[in-house]
């Protein structure tokens, strides 16, 4: 950390994301005031009028904690994550966008001239803009502007720099980020490369709603919407797909108390590799058939699978490893 006479350096950054981690970091409130007291922001763009000059202008390493949220999906994100990593003593995977590539890593399942098409060529539009696409490179009278290139594949931080820390959550919650800023203050630092602000268990172990009489068979899986959710019980149990059994706890549960399934944002708890296949095999333990032919049908009623698997985690799964390792 920072020199004893001199307040810790930190910096903000958001890439590929929805800039939902950012508005965390204003949750903060009063607090954040606080923050301001106890060290020195050199670097937080969404909120002040900050360059890459500034940050181009300081010593390797002289930020202490960088915070990137955002995952890597166009030639400006490498270039600052790999920036920041430079001048960064901590780089921390901050949401989880950067931590697995969340809701963009989805993206990983077309290339990128599918997206720019669908985009730009065939989406529906009020006006005659349909087939017009960003240009590359624009001259202009001051000098020529070039804008970042789209990359085919979305990575996420840790696939593209070294990183210290991983922070889950979309966006991590308010609490956690200020136990989280507590513990790099006091210098309480856990082994590099483990998850902070988050715990060891599932959320299943946590969740107080309850399992039922007969357990959880499931011989047809529903939506949210389509049934009368009961607060007290266990999703599984009322058909109702939940990521718990497969997503690591410590954001308070937000979603379940709201009485809606968890949707795994904070990815998978110790010892777990993948967490859609993880999801996929617990899911697939509770159906309830003995008849093979029933299979289909009952597969058939959960829609869109790998958009439900592999919400947040397709970009730092197995599945995209194979595909971008065999290209």
């Amino acid at each position: 950390m920072a020199a004893p006479d001199a307040k810790p350096k930190l910096a903000f950054y958001w890439a590929a994301s929805c800039g939902g981690c950012e508005i965390t970091i204003t949750e903060l409130g009063m607090r954040l005031i606080d923050v301001g007291d106890l060290v020195d922001i050199v670097f937080w763009p969404c909120a002040m009028d900050f360059k890459y000059s500034d940050v181009e202008a300081l010593g390797d390493g002289e930020i202490d904690v960088c915070f990137f949220n955002g995952a890597i999906r166009c030639s400006e994100n490498e270039h600052i994550a790999n920036l920041l990593r430079r001048k960064s003593k901590l780089l921390v995977a901050f949401g989880s966008c950067a931590y697995e590539g969340c809701i963009p890593g989805l993206a990983n399942l077309y290339d990128a001239e599918s997206v720019l098409e669908r985009v730009y060529d065939t989406a529906p539009s009020l006006d005659d803009s349909r087939g017009t696409r960003p240009t590359p490179s624009s001259q202009v009278p001051e000098d020529k502007i070039e804008i970042p290139v789209f990359y085919d594949r979305v990575k996420t931080l840790a696939q593209t720099v070294d990183v210290d820390y991983f922070m889950p959550g979309c966006p991590p919650v308010v609490d956690q980020v200020w136990n989280v800023f507590q513990t790099l203050l006091a210098g309480e630092l856990p082994a590099k490369g483990a998850i902070i602000g988050a715990d060891a268990k599932t959320n299943c172990d946590v969740c107080p709603r309850q399992k039922g009489e007969s357990g959880m068979r499931i011989k047809e899986f529903k939506r949210p919407h389509e049934v009368t959710l009961d607060p007290d019980v266990c999703f599984l149990t009322q058909g109702i797909l939940c990521c718990g059994p497969a997503t690591r706890a410590g954001c308070g549960l937000p979603c379940i108390n709201g009485n809606m399934p968890c949707r795994g944002c904070y990815g998978p708890p110790d010892g777990v590799v993948d967490q859609g296949s993880k999801l996929l095999s617990a899911i697939a333990a509770l159906i309830d058939t003995d008849e093979p032919e029933e299979l289909p049908r009952i597969l058939d009623t959960i829609v869109d699978p790998t958009g439900t698997f592999y919400r947040f985690s397709l970009a730092d799964s197995i599945l995209s490893e194979l595909k971008y390792k065999r290209g």
